[in-house]
């Protein structure tokens, strides 16, 4: 009998190891996955940093627009060389590691452009720009909103957006998490929104806030855009944010300072899914090229009015 007591002490504690043997390594697996985040790249403070030179962020390209899905596993960018239209890229976090971003092409010739992918909250939908060639006369009314759905580990034939956003030159789409699609009217160089309803947008409505590339933030408090600096006429165009006020409405823009914005032009801001990150364009390249910069969402909240 006491033998049989030792070996079943004797048999807990291994199991009992094996156990803490596999949260460790769950733990120290998860601990690398975390590290591999963003590219493996080291988190930016307030200061505004060069994301991913040389993989994403690439001498001599347009960089703009940029999307992660929300585990922060999968990337997507609009990005071109000046002789080129816009395309879309894609990378994953595969094995630890990053693929080489790859184009897209979500509308298989469709359209000679594709730009500013936005994965929705979810990870189920990519919203996009598409358009015909830039070269072409009236080019501006090609550019609509389009879509493609997630199915399992690929995606479904795109599709333009069937609602009045695209009764006009649109782009810049990105989703609330409540569904409603915010997005850019260049036509009339306004900001709109358009409530989701029955998984359609029949309705569209005017944001209240300025400005172009409006993003909405995950958790809908603030909303961040490029404009003119019109107190600054060297300046072309800075970050601002708008926060929501009390009533629903939207407070004055703040400009976010000297610490995002430079003597070159920022655009096409957005929020990393988890809140952490603001990204923009910066276009600092010598013949006016732009790259991928990431700050910390710190520089938005500490420009946050009390009152609000």
């Amino acid at each position: 009998m006491k033998k049989t007591y030792l070996a079943l002490i004797l048999i807990s504690c291994l199991i009992v190891n094996a156990c803490n043997t596999k949260k460790q390594s769950s733990k120290a697996s998860d601990v690398s996955t975390i590290e591999n985040l963003y590219f493996g790249q080291n988190p930016p403070g307030i200061i505004p940093e060069l994301f991913a030179p040389g993989v994403i962020s690439i001498y001599g390209r347009y960089e703009h627009g940029i999307s992660f899905s929300p585990d922060l596993k999968e990337l997507y960018f609009g990005a071109n060389y000046e002789d080129q239209e816009p395309s879309i890229f894609f990378s994953k976090l595969k094995d630890k590691k990053w693929t080489n971003p790859k184009k897209v092409n979500f509308t298989k010739g469709k359209k000679v452009g594709e730009m500013h992918p936005f994965v929705n909250p979810n990870g189920t939908i990519i919203h996009f720009a598409a358009h015909d060639s830039f070269t072409l006369p009236h080019h501006k009314e090609s550019v609509k909103t389009w879509y493609v759905k997630r199915l399992g580990n690929s995606w479904s034939d795109a599709k333009q957006l069937d609602s009045p956003i695209n009764d006009d030159f649109v782009f810049y789409s990105n989703e609330a998490k409540n569904g409603d699609l915010f997005y850019t009217n260049m036509s009339k160089r306004k900001m709109y929104y358009a409530p989701k309803k029955n998984d359609r947008y029949p309705e569209v409505h005017e944001v209240g806030a300025g400005g172009f590339h409006g993003f909405i933030s995950p958790s809908q408090d603030y909303i961040v855009v490029n404009a003119r600096n019109k107190e600054d006429d060297q300046r072309k165009s800075d970050i601002y944010v708008y926060f929501r006020k009390k009533d629903g409405g939207w407070s004055k823009p703040i400009n976010l300072g000297s610490e995002v914005n430079s003597n070159f032009a920022e655009t096409c801001p957005s929020i990393t899914p988890d809140g952490n990150y603001l990204f923009f364009g910066r276009y600092n390249e010598e013949g006016g090229l732009s790259n991928f910069y990431w700050v910390s969402t710190e520089v938005i909240h500490k420009v946050k009015p009390v009152d609000l």
